[in-house]
C-alpha cells in the first residue's frame, strides 16, 4: 500500500480509467526457462494488499497478462494493507491457502524472514535489479517496485506547503493532516521510520508535537487517501508519484508533493513464495513474470510506483519530484510500535 505512488483506487473519488499494459516480448532465454517448467495446476494463488486488486489497481491487468503468457490463472486474495497482510500470512502458517505473498516491504522484511514462512527462489531477471533495491540476498523476498514517501498537499487550499517534518507541527496545520496506522499500513510504518531517521531518540517527542496537526490516522492507505481527495483535509501521507496520477488521469497539477531538504524515506515492495505453497511451479513462473517487461510496464500507471527494471516511464512522471536526499531507515521494533500506540492514544 503500496504501496506506493498511488497504489490503486481512490476510495471516495472514482476516476474512470483503464491503463493499457505495454506488452513486450520476453527474451528467448527467459521464455525457454518458463516453458521448461511443469505446472502442477491451472492457477496460482497470490495474497496481496487491497489496492493492488482494487478496480483501478494492477491486479486485473497482471492476471490477464500472466494468463496470456502462461495459460495459468491468478487468484488474487486481498488482506488489508501490508502489515495486515503479513500478520495474516504468519498467523495462517502452513495452512495458508496461498502460494505467494506480494506486498512485503523492507520495513517488514525482518519480521517476514524471521517467521520462516518463505523459501528462496531467484527469478529470471533478478540480476537486472539495482543492488540498492535488493532486500534479501537469498531471494526469499524479491523486489518488484519502489517509491518515496512524501506529504501530498492540495495547492488550492495550501499556498505555502511544509518544507520539513517539523513544519508539519505548526499550528496553521491543525487538524489538516491524514496519516496511516504503522501497525496495519506500510505507508504508516514508512512514516514512522522517517521520523525515527530524522529525530533519532527524540522521535516520540516529535509525535507529541505533531498530534494537534493530525485529523485522523487511517487503518490503510486507501481509506486515508480517499479522505484527502474527498476534501476532508489538505495534507496526506502518500508518495512522490501521487501528483503524476492526478496529472495523468485528472489532467490537473493541483496536488503536489512537498519536498523536504532533510530527506525522504523510501519504500521497496517485494514478493515471495511461501514454504507451504501447493502450486510451487506456477509460483516460480509468476515470480519470473513479475520481473518481465509485461508486469513491470503495468506498475507505473496502476500501482504508481517505480518499476525495478528499466522499462520506460509515462510522461506524467515529470511532475513526480525525485528527492535529493534519501534517508537510511531502520525497521521499527515491536517496542517502537507499542510506544507509538501509547503516544497516539494519549490525550
Amino acid at each position: 500500500m503500496k504501496r506506493n505512488g498511488i497504489r490503486g483506487a481512490v476510495s471516495s473519488r472514482r476516476i474512470a480509467f483503464f491503463a493499457a499494459a505495454l506488452f513486450a516480448a520476453l527474451p528467448a532465454s527467459a521464455a525457454g526457462k518458463q516453458e521448461a517448467k511443469t505446472n502442477d495446476s491451472s492457477e496460482v494463488v497470490v495474497w496481496t494488499y487491497d489496492s493492488f486488486v482494487s478496480e483501478w489497481g494492477p491486479g486485473a491487468q497482471v492476471a490477464e497478462a500472466f494468463k496470456t503468457k502462461t495459460g495459468i490463472s491468478v487468484r488474487f486474495v486481498s488482506h488489508g494493507d501490508g502489515g495486515s497482510l503479513l500478520a495474516k500470512a504468519i498467523a495462517e502458517g502452513a495452512s495458508a491457502d496461498a502460494d505467494i505473498v506480494l506486498g512485503i516491504d523492507q520495513n517488514l522484511k525482518d519480521k517476514a524472514l524471521g517467521a520462516g514462512i518463505f523459501r528462496p527462489y531467484k527469478p529470471i531477471g533478478a540480476d537486472s535489479i539495482p543492488a540498492e533495491l535488493l532486500i534479501d540476498p537469498k531471494f526469499s523476498l524479491t523486489p518488484y517496485d519502489y517509491g518515496h514517501f512524501a506529504i501530498i498537499y492540495d495547492s488550492e487550499k495550501i499556498s505555502a506547503p511544509p518544507t520539513s517534518l517539523e513544519d508539519l507541527t505548526d499550528a496553521k496545520y491543525a487538524k489538516k493532516l491524514i496519516l496511516m496506522d504503522p501497525r496495519t499500513s506500510t505507508p504508516g510504518l514508512g512514516f514512522l521510520t522517517w521520523t525515527k531517521a530524522v529525530y533519532g531518540d527524540g522521535w516520540l517527542d516529535y509525535w507529541k508535537r505533531l498530534a494537534p496537526s493530525i485529523l485522523t490516522v487511517a487503518e490503510g492507505w486507501d481509506t486515508g487517501y480517499g479522505l484527502f481527495t474527498s476534501g476532508e483535509a489538505p495534507l496526506v501521507l502518500s508518495y512522490t508519484t501521487s501528483p503524476a496520477y492526478h496529472l495523468e488521469y485528472d489532467k490537473t497539477e493541483r496536488y503536489r508533493a512537498a519536498v523536504f531538504a532533510q530527506g525522504h524515506a523510501a519504500q521497496i515492495e517485494a514478493a515471495g513464495i511461501l514454504k507451504s505453497a501447493k502450486r510451487t511451479k506456477n509460483a516460480e513462473l509468476f515470480m519470473d513474470f513479475m520481473l518481465s517487461p509485461e508486469f513491470q510496464s503495468i506498475i507505473p500507471l496502476t500501482n504508481w510506483m517505480y518499476p525495478v527494471t528499466g522499462v520506460p516511464l509515462p510522461d506524467s512522471y515529470r511532475i513526480a519530484p525525485k528527492p535529493a536526499k534519501l534517508l537510511k531507515t531502520a525497521a521499527p521494533t515491536d517496542a517502537d510500535l507499542d510506544a507509538w500506540a501509547r503516544t497516539a492514544s494519549a490525550k
